[in-house]
């Protein structure tokens, strides 16, 4: 049974999510505030996380933020008003792995949940057989199954969906990826603003890799990414 931690300060929607996924078979952890729910977290070490944005005593950014410091591979899903889409960003900056937009549909919320679990369960053996060790790539190591990025000494944490594009982009060395497929793979559709987010995240790969002048990430306008060196 995947357990499922909620938090969500408007109760009446927290209650109905929360009795809606038991009714489902998770195991459910409910938090009105964002201070209770990374308490609950430290404590319990859910499977899922999924928070509001707008909270009282810790907002969601914050909590994202305690949470990737202690764990960098629990997924974690924003909760938002319409009006708060543009904050997703910063979200995924933070480390979050999706979000959806208030209000929305059970079913719709359960699909992700499952969804995120299902490629957490799995990503080990999604990945190419070298990720079971590493992946060379200039002068860094890629682990795709730990998330790790190292040059040297240092070992960068990835999210979730940082080590998924960092392995298309391995896989697919000096040739293009789509960006397309990737939008459609890791966010269910290629509208415009998750192509923003995905533009955030080659942001942050280019620079966990900058120190080896030799690898690029190249934009192929109209297109998608190719990793060279």
């Amino acid at each position: 049974m995947s357990k499922v931690l909620l938090i969500e300060d408007e109760w009446q929607l927290g209650q109905i999510v929360k009795d809606s996924l038991e009714m489902r078979g998770f195991e459910m952890l409910y938090a009105a505030d964002g201070k209770e729910g990374l308490r609950l977290y430290q404590e319990h070490q859910p499977d899922v996380v999924v928070l509001d944005i707008m909270m009282p005593n810790m907002d969601g950014f914050t909590v994202t933020t305690e949470i990737r410091k202690l764990d960098k591979t629990t997924p974690i899903i924003f909760l938002t008003a319409k009006s708060q889409t543009t904050d997703v960003v910063k979200g995924f900056e933070l480390g979050g792995n999706d979000y959806l937009k208030k209000p929305f549909s059970m079913d719709e919320l359960i699909v992700r949940i499952k969804a995120l679990l299902e490629r957490f369960k799995n990503a080990p053996g999604a990945a190419p057989a070298a990720s079971n060790d590493s992946i060379t790539i200039g002068q860094y190591h890629f682990n795709y199954t730990k998330q790790t990025l190292t040059r040297n000494n240092h070992t960068e944490f990835l999210s979730h969906r940082e080590a998924e594009i960092l392995r298309r982009l391995s896989e697919n060395l000096n040739q293009v990826m789509e960006r397309k497929t990737v939008l459609m793979d890791l966010w269910g559709d290629d509208s415009f603003f998750n192509a923003r987010s995905m533009d955030v995240f080659i942001t942050k790969l280019r620079r966990y890799l900058k120190d080896d002048p030799r690898v690029q990430i190249v934009n192929i306008r109209g297109v998608g990414y190719k990793l060279i060196f």
